[in-house]
């Protein structure tokens, strides 16, 4: 999983999901999503499976589309 520790804008935010962790570093995106469910009771499995190698390029791809197809659709809609 990577994590970055870096400032995010509010458009950043609403662009991808982040995750921070206790010490301050952010999962960003499909690895925000492997980073909670891998915390989540129930759901560790998933999230574990979800970081191994192709699986994660895959879901970083599929995620990364979805959550620009998202933020124009809000941006359209102008709900920010």
């Amino acid at each position: 999983m990577h994590w970055l520790t870096a400032a995010v804008s509010l458009d950043d935010v609403r662009r991808k999901l982040y995750v921070e962790d206790d010490q301050g570093r952010l999962a960003i995106g499909a690895a925000a999503f492997a980073a909670l469910w891998s915390e989540t009771p129930g759901q560790k499995l998933l999230g574990r499976l979800v970081t191994m190698p192709v699986i994660a390029v895959v879901g970083r791809w599929l995620y990364d589309g979805f959550a620009a197809v998202l933020y124009g659709w809000n941006r359209h809609k102008k709900r920010w």
